[in-house]
């Protein structure tokens, strides 16, 4: 199987199955010297553990990471950095009778018409708890951006049609992590678990938008033509699972614009650097850094498992009902807030890396 590698030079590949002994990866490319700290990387695996709150899987999972290799004494040695966390609650039975069966909106299809073979337990390598490797070397790259003071905050702004209509700028993204929900404005969040909670209890799913905000992104960080800074951030944030669409800056909201209003002015700013007075362009231009905030919205479908009857076939060409079992979340937004920030720390300190090698 080829894909489980994303990055250049800051490059992290996992490995494991939803129900398999565990799951873990090697983060190469980490810069030595880098002091790490291990109580920050568990909270972040914390926010996105399942069995948080009711409106989340109640798998439960504590999460735990072991580091295996390419740390010393607390700080990287430059060498890879192997990680495991093993898996503690399988529940491989829930998923037997879905042995031949082919799920409606899930990979079981795809990957019996692709290998010939397939895990049906929790869907294998395609379940989302592969996101939890993602989360770790997010984790380690957001220390590598610390250094630089970029920081990447991320929020859940839309679940079915409750929608956050604030700019983040209007936000204290700083509470978006406070509620459950993982959005920063209460009232909404409030509103949002309620009507998660109404669909859990019918047996269904709903989805919604996640948005993030990347502040202190120094210009010049990106390449030309095909690894373009936002076309990497596209990339990383469509391997989600789940997700199914992203736009940045003004996306799809600024093709109703002309060039005379889209057009960010620059202007030299009372530090005698270059600024721009709006910021449809989301931050980047020319598929680089221009050193204002880069902003984007990540698009999620409802879950694909429900705990209804769906027709469908199974390998023999019959006609089956299948009925979701086990623990499922009716809702991925608040656990996808953190992978959304991973993925985009993971694009960031693989282009901030590479940057460094750009001038004499």
């Amino acid at each position: 199987m080829a894909g489980n590698s994303f990055g250049n030079i800051f490059r992290l590949t996992t490995f494991g199955e939803s129900h398999g002994e565990a799951i873990g990866g090697v983060i190469d490319g980490c810069p030595a010297g880098l002091l790490i700290d291990l109580d920050l990387i568990q909270s972040e695996l914390a926010k996105r553990k399942p069995g948080q709150s009711k409106i989340t899987t109640q798998r439960k999972e504590p999460d735990q990471v072991e580091f295996l290799s390419g740390i010393f004494e607390g700080k990287t040695t430059g060498t890879p950095i192997g990680f495991m966390i093993r898996n503690t609650n399988q529940k491989p039975e829930d998923y037997n009778h879905l042995k031949d069966a082919y799920r409606p909106s899930h990979a079981d299809f795809t990957y019996q018409a692709k290998y010939a073979h397939r895990d049906h337990l929790g869907g294998g390598r395609s379940s989302a708890r592969e996101t939890a490797c993602r989360v770790v070397g997010g984790a380690i790259a957001k220390q590598i951006l610390a250094h630089a003071g970029i920081e990447i905050q991320g929020y859940v702004s839309q679940v079915g049609d409750i929608k956050v209509l604030k700019h983040y700028h209007e936000l204290d993204l700083s509470k978006t992590f406070d509620h459950p929900v993982h959005c920063p404005d209460p009232t909404l969040a409030d509103m949002m678990y309620n009507y998660i909670d109404k669909v859990r209890k019918e047996g269904d799913t709903i989805g919604g938008t996640i948005s993030c905000a990347i502040k202190g992104v120094p210009a010049g960080l990106g390449e030309p033509v095909f690894d373009r800074l936002e076309a990497d951030l596209a990339k990383a944030m469509l391997s989600i699972n789940a997700s199914k669409g992203f736009e940045i800056g003004s996306g799809f909201s600024g093709t109703n614009k002309r060039g005379s209003d889209h057009n960010d002015i620059f202007y030299v700013k009372n530090d005698q650097t270059i600024g721009t007075r709006t910021n449809h362009s989301g931050g980047i231009q020319g598929g680089i850094s221009n050193g204002e905030d880069i902003y984007f919205n990540v698009a999620f479908k409802p879950v694909a498992t429900i705990m209804q009857q769906q027709q469908t076939v199974n390998s023999k060409l019959e006609e089956v009902t299948v009925t979701g079992k086990g623990r499922h979340d009716p809702c991925v937004l608040p656990r996808a807030v953190v992978i959304v920030e991973s993925m985009a720390a993971l694009v960031l300190a693989d282009h901030y890396l590479r940057n460094r090698s750009s001038q004499l």
